[in-house]
């Protein structure tokens, strides 16, 4: 009996002992719940309460270097439905479909969808969106929104680039500089209740956006508009596939236009242009024809293309021979209109031959065997190490998405007859702004420079946060080749092959090139002239691009006439006058 009631003591006192220890702990979680946790359940109750919408950031601006607006921001809004708060979802349905004009299926399916919420269109006008709010339909969302616009329509569209209906950046500086632009977006919150209806008269939360910062510019609106023009106008004349032309400061890398015409409406970005779409019927342009012509149109030759550069490349074979002591001003040359390299007869563009002549008489008449010769003096190992120091084995690194690397031959693949053709431009490629860079630090005195358009990023408050300088290693040439391969530019147009480009009053050198395209034999050219000004000093570096002219398509007789109309606008309207300058282009 003892026995019994001692066991039905403890059984009680153990009993007792867990109701006790259930009870603290629950205390002390109560506790917890409503002091040092209630922020936190208090947050996850706000969140599961609040309804988000977001505001986007406006996206910063892209300005020229004289502060002339490239790409805006235009006020839209955007619709949206939230499903459980809408009360008569006919109206809802017939309003939306009447202004914003879209069919009744696409938008009964997203009114009556159970989400959370619905965009029903984008980037709709602030006309339009005004017309909506002031119909006061329960569940239907009106919020500002912006869309990216150009001023300019086509102008340096394949510099500029575009957005996407995100305002994402997607070709050109826009996705290139996307992250200093795009901002960062704000949110609405709004309070509903547990079956997602909005609470009336409860205050909305909000989130400000933060705008994006712009970017400032080297590109000229007033060149890069003439530039057009004149590239238009040689592309309708000669019949030609494309035409480009690239206007820099070969101090420092800055451009003030870079040209690929046919451009393209950046404000209607997929609308294709009549030249992509003539040459096919309606039923060959199917969507998968249709992207590839859009990509066509989209591309940016000037650093997407590489081509063989043709004899302005004679430029960098006569840099590397005078930087390895090889050649010399005085030395001379015998041209009987060939040259015979291995098993191979090269011959010269003049096949009756240019006989004796000296180092400065062979770049004025543009002489292959006397650059082969040159090239051969040098070697293809000096040849290839003068290649790097100018930048020829890299991207230029300018800032635009879609460069592309030359291709040039491994050292131990090059033969005689490879060296051959390397030394007047033949048988490897490079992109223009390459040979333009290089180009550059032949004529600046030695200084490395990377092609780029933006120089300043600058908050919204107009602060500048960064700059950015073009100028790279310096003493890449010496003062002293420098010096001579200016002074032998300067006599090709004076007195060589560069003649039309000579301006009354200025004293003009160049260089012409004319590329055949491979497949060779094809009847394809590439006619082209590399210019710079002024002598003394260069402040600009020009390139004009024919690709496939019909008819006429050497680079002296139809790219240095263009080369001339665009110096006898730019010159003086950047203040290099005639009366105190000279001027030198380059073949």
């Amino acid at each position: 009996m003892n026995l019994v009631k001692t066991f039905q003591k403890r059984s009680l006192l153990l009993v007792i002992s867990v109701i006790s220890i259930v009870a603290v702990l629950l205390a002390v979680r109560l506790f917890y719940l409503m002091v040092p946790g209630s922020g936190a359940l208090s947050a996850a109750a706000q969140e599961l309460h609040e309804r988000e919408r977001a505001i986007k950031a406006e996206r910063g601006k892209i300005y020229d270097r004289n502060g002339v607006v490239l790409a805006d921001n235009m006020p839209v809004c955007t619709i949206s439905v939230i499903h459980n708060q809408i009360t008569d979802a006919e109206q809802v349905i017939r309003v939306l479909c009447e202004e914003l004009g879209l069919s009744e299926a696409y938008v009964r399916k997203r009114v009556e969808k159970y989400s959370s919420i619905e965009t029903i269109k984008t980037n709709v006008e602030k006309e339009i969106a005004d017309r909506i709010r002031a119909y006061e339909l329960d569940g239907v969302m009106v919020d500002e929104d912006y869309r990216r616009y150009y001023p300019y329509n086509s102008l340096a569209s394949k510099v500029l680039g575009f957005t996407g209906s995100d305002n994402q950046g997607i070709l050109g500086l826009e996705v290139k500089y996307d992250f200093w632009l795009r901002g960062e977006n704000g949110k609405i919150l709004t309070l509903a209740t547990a079956h997602g209806v909005e609470i009336p008269d409860a205050a909305e939360n909000m989130v400000t956006p933060i705008a994006g910062n712009s970017i400032r510019t080297s590109l000229d609106v007033v060149i890069q508009s003439y530039a057009e023009q004149t590239a238009m106008k040689v592309l309708e004349a000669k019949g030609a596939k494309s035409v480009s032309i690239i206007v820099m400061n070969p101090q420092n890398g800055e451009l003030y236009a870079m040209v690929n015409v046919p451009e393209y409406d950046l404000n209607h970005p997929y609308d294709l242009t009549e030249i992509y779409t003539a040459p096919y019927t309606e039923a060959e342009l199917t969507q998968e024809k249709k992207t590839e012509l859009l990509n066509q149109m989209w591309r940016n030759s000037c650093i997407s293309d590489t081509y063989e550069p043709g004899s302005a490349f004679k430029i960098i074979t006569a840099t590397a021979a005078l930087e390895h002591g090889v050649l010399e001003v005085k030395d001379s040359f015998h041209c009987p209109g060939y040259k015979i390299v291995a098993d191979r007869r090269i011959r010269c563009h003049k096949t009756t031959g240019h006989g004796t002549q000296s180092f400065v008489e062979a770049i004025m008449n543009s002489c292959n065997p006397a650059f082969m010769e040159i090239g051969a003096r040098t070697g293809i190992e000096q040849m290839y190490e003068t290649f790097r120091l100018l930048g020829l084995f890299q991207k230029t690194g300018i800032d635009l998405p879609g460069e592309a690397s030359s291709i040039m031959h491994k050292t131990e693949a090059v033969g005689e007859v490879e060296l051959a053709t390397i030394s007047f431009g033949q048988s490897f490629q490079i992109t223009p702004l390459q040979l333009m860079s290089a180009v550059s630090t032949v004529i600046n005195g030695g200084t490395r420079v990377t092609p780029h358009f933006v120089t300043e990023i600058v908050n919204n408050a107009g602060v500048t946060i960064k700059t950015i300088d073009g100028c790279g290693e310096t003493g890449v040439v010496s003062k002293e080749t420098s010096e001579i391969m200016k002074m032998v530019l300067e006599q090709v147009v004076s007195e060589g092959s560069g003649s039309n480009a000579y301006l009354e009053g200025m004293s003009i050198g160049g260089k012409t090139a004319t590329s055949e395209k491979l497949p060779r034999r094809s009847g394809k050219y590439i006619a082209s002239f590399l210019g710079f000004a002024p002598a003394e000093n260069p402040e600009v570096i020009a390139m004009v691009i024919i690709d496939e002219p019909q008819g006429l398509y050497y680079g002296g007789t139809i790219a240095a006439p263009v080369m001339a109309e665009v110096f006898e606008m730019v010159l003086p309207y950047l203040g290099i006058l005639p009366d105190d300058t000279n001027f030198m282009v380059a073949e």
